[in-house]
């Protein structure tokens, strides 16, 4: 039996997020666009504000106020600190990332990330040397 179905393919678009990485008892902060299309006047807001190792609120960053232009596929990452040491200082743990851009398409972009990164407190690391 012969069917007529039409086959799609999702269309090509941006999709920016910012992640926590935990590598070898570091932690990075990245702004990423996962999608196949650029994005545009990116920005992210922080909830609440929290300090890199150089005590810099990581909100003020460049990085995170304004990327005129984040092509496809990309990443940008940035060292936060050390992990024992974050956390020594009581930075928070739970922080709302709300990222904000325009869509190769012109459309604007609006979502809320929620990070909790109690989840690399505990976790073991080999120290390279």
């Amino acid at each position: 039996m012969k069917t007529n179905r039409k086959v799609t393919t999702p269309a090509l678009r941006s999709d920016v997020i910012v992640d926590f990485i935990f590598e070898d008892g570091v932690l990075f902060v990245a702004l990423c666009n996962l999608g196949d299309r650029p994005a545009r006047k990116v920005s992210v807001t922080f909830d609440p504000k929290f300090h890199g190792a150089d005590g810099l609120n990581v909100a003020s960053m460049a990085l995170f106020k304004n990327v005129e232009f984040l092509a496809p596929r990309k990443t940008i990452r940035t060292l936060l600190d050390a992990s024992a040491a974050y956390f020594a200082r009581r930075e928070p743990t739970r922080i709302a990332a709300t990222i904000s851009y325009v869509a190769a398409d012109g459309t604007r972009c609006r979502e809320t990330i929620n990070h909790d990164l109690e989840i690399y407190r505990d976790l073991a690391y080999r120290v390279r040397t």
